[in-house]
């Protein structure tokens, strides 16, 4: 992890179609994350983010780039006040990160044998000592765990007491 970006690279008892899945499908994040991205994955197509009944939608919240099974790459999502109130974040922490420059969150995905492969996941563009990167690095830990630990046993972690994967400002 550096000021600006944070860097998590797992290895996953699974084919790279299959993570490509947990990335991208509904059915997966809901479950491991608990967002669920509606969008075609199409380059330049926004993305909403639906969690916890709130839909946060921006034209700003994209798809930047999407090689099945290989590489995806989006905006980090727009963090509203009905966002905020959904996943108990105050109005002062959400000001707070509204203000902040928008980040991008990249997946690479790459086999390694038969059926295991590397996922590295990028997420950049942070303000320095800002509190989005401080809530994300606590977050994609547990994103990523509870993603390898779905595919590999068919059940996420569960979710530790008073946190949701969600709260790392995505």
């Amino acid at each position: 992890m550096s000021d600006s970006a944070i860097t998590y690279t797992l290895y996953v008892q699974a084919d790279p179609a299959r993570v490509w899945q947990a990335l991208t499908e509904p059915a997966f994040t809901r479950r491991y994350w608990g967002p669920v991205f509606e969008t075609d994955w199409a380059v330049g197509s926004t993305m909403d983010w639906v969690e916890r009944g709130v839909r946060t939608s921006d034209p700003e919240q994209v798809v930047l780039d999407c090689v099945p099974h290989r590489l995806l790459s989006y905006t980090w999502h727009t963090f509203t006040p009905q966002w905020a109130a959904s996943v108990g974040i105050g109005e002062e922490l959400r000001a707070e990160l509204a203000g902040e420059r928008r980040t991008k969150v990249t997946y690479e995905i790459e086999p390694v044998g038969d059926a295991l492969a590397r996922l590295t996941i990028l997420h950049e563009g942070f303000e320095p000592g800002g509190s989005l990167i401080g809530m994300c690095s606590r977050a994609w830990p547990m994103i990523a765990s509870s993603l390898k630990t779905l595919l590999e046993t068919g059940a996420p972690l569960p979710e530790p007491e008073g946190e949701s994967p969600g709260h790392g400002g995505g």
